[in-house]
């Protein structure tokens, strides 16, 4: 039985449960060894979108939930703040269901006293806002790419190799998307200070990421459809993203890879 890795706080977003995309069985063993005192969802946890669609939902994304409202239910404080693909959640915002708490927005204090701003990040997505079919239209054309990427890393895995991106290698090649990265983390630093706030945690873009942009403290604790990766506080304030892309079920029995970490 592998220790359970316990942390201040821990951030996780854009989970997409109710999509083919979502890896819900590494979420769950991800969940299964973390805990924390606080665990915010930072948006996009069901995807409203697709299940209008397509009805999707195995007993993994259920799982989840379950896990989740299992936590809530056993201490932990849980903050749901939605997202754009899980917008409907917002007209419960200040609702408890089942021990967690929706909210539109949250503040967080560091072990050290600084204040970070957490939201989804869409409402600040110009694309999102203004633009609501060039956003679906993305969204449909990311599905796809997504489905290419479960055949081409299956065959990668026959061939014994180890699992490759498709899209986020096409997020860090492609120049508008490079630039409009950038542009997004301005924005998140600018709103985050206008409030108040040294830094922001986000998801939205799928991007794990802790850096300071314009001085402030720039986190985006990614996604669980390809990057599989969370932001956690340790006790002491120190953060990191760990990347949970070996089940500890597996034959490796790999534990957690810190890409980056900010000490507090």
């Amino acid at each position: 039985m592998n220790p359970v890795s316990h942390y201040r706080t821990l951030w996780i977003s854009d989970i997409h449960l109710g999509t083919p995309g979502c890896q819900a069985d590494y979420l769950l063993d991800f969940l299964r060894c973390h805990d924390a005192d606080t665990i915010y969802l930072v948006g996009d946890i069901l995807d409203g979108w697709q299940l209008r669609k397509t009805w999707y939902w195995p007993q993994a994304h259920n799982d989840v939930v379950q896990k989740l409202l299992r936590k809530a239910r056993k201490g932990t404080r849980v903050v749901y703040v939605p997202g754009n693909h899980d917008a409907l959640m917002r007209q419960f915002c200040d609702l408890a269901f089942g021990d967690i708490v929706v909210q539109d927005e949250a503040i967080h204090t560091l072990a050290d006293g600084r204040k970070l701003w957490v939201v989804h990040g869409d409402l600040f997505d110009g694309v999102t806002t203004h633009a609501r079919w060039l956003s679906h239209l993305g969204d449909s054309l990311y599905t796809f790419i997504l489905k290419f990427n479960r055949w081409f890393n299956a065959a990668r895995a026959r061939l014994g190799l180890p699992y490759w991106s498709v899209s986020q290698y096409l997020k860090h090649q492609v120049k508008n998307a490079v630039n409009y990265i950038h542009a997004f983390e301005q924005v998140m630093v600018e709103e985050a200070r206008r409030r108040g706030c040294q830094g922001v945690v986000c998801g939205h873009i799928h991007k794990a990421e802790i850096r300071e942009v314009n001085g402030a403290l720039y986190c985006n604790d990614g996604d669980w459809v390809e990057s599989l990766t969370a932001l956690v506080e340790t006790h002491d304030g120190a953060l990191s993203i760990v990347e949970w892309r070996q089940k500890v079920a597996s034959p490796l029995n790999l534990g957690p890879i810190h890409l980056a970490e900010q000490e507090g």
